[in-house]
């Protein structure tokens, strides 16, 4: 099992030209599978290394924001529910480029509801695109950088990491007792 793990990441790291390509798309297509941008962006830095990642991930992420902007305009009931949920989020507050790029750090903050906030203060593809840009630089370099010092782990302890967090996110979920009416109020006025 090592050794295939190994032989595929050595393939994607050298034995293609196309893997960046394929690295880039797969950031575009991302959205579509609900896989967090932080878990790409780690994964670039574990296949081509902190420099390559990055630039391979900041053109993913551009063209991805790019992606979304064109979606949004060409399906209103989307950008209504994007809306919907930014002004949950933030209320009718504006966030400038600076913010976002620092809220683009936190993994658990909805990637694309932070560029609802960057289209509304940019207006036109051109200016929202080299904002976009702008903003996810350090994005990409942050966890890049964190994904090439996971590279000097063996296959092995990579997937007993990637194993652990996830058990460790199963177990730190809400837990949730739900009564049904007629149960709750036949055990309560019976005691």
């Amino acid at each position: 099992m090592e050794q295939k793990l190994t032989l595929i990441m050595s393939f994607l790291q050298t034995g293609s030209i196309m893997a960046p390509i394929f690295f880039i798309v797969f950031h575009v297509l991302r959205q579509f599978l609900f896989i967090p941008v932080v878990v790409v962006c780690i994964t670039g830095g574990i296949l081509f290394g902190a420099f390559a990642g990055t630039l391979y991930s900041v053109i993913g992420l551009t063209l991805s924001c790019i992606a979304f902007y064109v979606a949004v305009h060409q399906f209103p009931r989307f950008m209504a529910r994007i809306l919907q949920m930014k002004n949950k989020c933030f209320g009718n507050r504006k966030l400038n480029s600076q913010q976002v790029a620092v809220l683009r750090l936190i993994p658990f903050i909805h990637y694309h509801l932070l560029s609802l906030c960057l289209m509304e203060t940019k207006k036109g593809l051109k200016d929202y695109s080299y904002a976009s840009f702008l903003t996810n630089i350090p994005l990409a370099f942050i966890y890049t950088i964190f994904g090439n010092y996971i590279r000097a782990f063996s296959p092995t302890l990579i997937i007993l990491l990637l194993l652990s967090l996830s058990l460790l996110f199963y177990l730190v979920r809400e837990k949730q007792t739900v009564i049904p009416w007629k149960e709750f109020f036949s055990q309560n006025s019976a005691g």
